[in-house]
């Protein structure tokens, strides 16, 4: 099937260190494009690794994010199978109009333009956090002091919950998220704890509207005049929180912890900080640990590099191992600060990619800015091989980001 004879790789692939690609990537987009891999749970899906193929596949609407159905591998070895198949995954609708409806409601709140009215407030809230940081002395973990709470107080603003509850919307992330740590009991604790938290919000925005997406959300109505389902509204809320603040946390420990581990990445942004925005998309494309990657289920038979995929298939599409794909970018091994065009697969394709991809740039580029600006001296307070990634999470990321200046 695959070229690789019977031979079935464990999945996710680890790679030397932590901001360090597996290496069996580049041998499987050159000779295997379409392997067999065995997930946490014990079940074989097929992983796709080249850019062609990824893209094709996330846009292809036959492959869908159905991975509650009949046949479908689940990811974890629990009982529910892990975030992808669990009720959270499927709260809201996947696929078709009712999808495309949902989008475009809750997309609203993710233009650019709102964006850049919000890219004030956010550089504030990440000089004050610096501000504390240094107060402190002279070193820290940039991820639990930056990479974390800034996300976090972002989101938590935009949905009008209070960020003071961000010790519990951590652990439900962690617990949701996670593909080995937890045992099915607490995973269904924390989803009936999440799903209490967020529909008594939910009651209250209802009786007292503020200034933010839920309560726009709650009043709001699409083309055909109809409202959003109060699970819908439970399902954006929760779908939100632990989008809005995992991925953008992790993605800001290692986005930095790429530009210090060459020093003159760091430099050469010193010297010209307008190639922050092109920075971030490189760091973006060059992240070679972003987690599990985006799953998909086919319901018939259907051909992928050449390869018949027979009904019934689970396929993993590993976004990362498809921006390092020599084929679609120039020095793809290299991290070119301005590198443009840069498209990259990082926040998917089609119609699921990221409803929040607008603001996961304007945080990063706003968090690279001000560092820049307050910390010019920065640097890694341990080689980058030292670095430890956070093992066992649909996310990736770094365990700790520590710095000093």
């Amino acid at each position: 099937m695959t070229g690789e004879g019977e031979q079935v790789l464990d999945y996710p692939i680890p790679s030397a260190a932590a901001l360090e690609p597996p290496a069996e990537w580049a041998r499987l987009r050159q000779g295997c494009p379409v392997a067999r891999v065995s997930l946490p749970s014990g079940d074989e899906a097929s992983l796709l690794t080249r850019y062609d193929d990824v893209k094709r596949v996330l846009s292809d609407p036959r492959f869908t994010r159905q991975l509650s159905a009949e046949g479908a591998a689940r990811i974890s070895a629990n009982e529910s199978g892990g975030v992808f198949n669990s009720s959270l995954a499927t709260a809201l609708p996947q696929s078709g109009d009712a999808h495309q409806r949902w989008r475009r409601m809750v997309g609203k709140w993710f233009t650019a333009r709102r964006m850049t009215a919000l890219r004030p407030e956010i550089e504030a809230m990440a000089d004050r956090l610096i501000d504390d940081m240094v107060a402190r002395g002279d070193h820290a973990d940039l991820k639990a002091s930056l990479g974390f709470p800034l996300p976090v107080w972002v989101i938590c603003t935009m949905l009008g919950v209070p960020d003071s509850d961000r010790d519990r919307f951590a652990h439900w992330s962690d617990t949701l998220l996670n593909l080995t740590r937890y045992e099915q009991a607490e995973i269904d604790a924390a989803q009936v704890e999440f799903v209490e938290y967020m529909a008594a919000h939910i009651a209250a925005k209802r009786a007292a509207p503020g200034d933010d997406l839920l309560s726009e959300l709650i009043a709001g109505t699409d083309a055909e005049g109809r409202r959003l389902s109060d699970a819908e509204l439970v399902g954006t809320g929760q779908g939100l929180l632990v989008a809005g603040h995992e991925t953008t946390a992790n993605m800001i420990g290692k986005m930095v912890a790429m530009l210090l581990a060459d020093r003159t990445r760091w430099e050469r942004l010193l010297a010209d900080p307008s190639l922050v925005r092109t920075a971030v998309e490189e760091a973006l494309r060059f992240d070679a640990n972003p987690g599990f990657g985006m799953p998909r289920y086919i319901g018939e038979d259907a051909e992928v590099a050449d390869i018949q995929l027979s009904a019934g298939t689970t396929v993993v599409c590993s976004m990362a191992a498809a921006n390092r794909d020599a084929t679609a970018f120039d020095g793809a091994d290299e991290m070119d600060l301005g590198r443009s065009p840069n498209p990259h697969l990082a926040f998917g394709a089609g119609a699921h990619s990221c409803l929040g991809q607008a603001l996961a740039r304007t945080e990063l580029q706003a968090v690279l800015d001000v560092l820049l600006r307050r910390l010019p001296t920065l640097e890694l307070a341990v080689a980058p091989e030292d670095l430890n990634r956070v093992e066992g999470l649909a996310v990736g990321g770094l365990r700790e980001l520590p710095v000093r200046w």
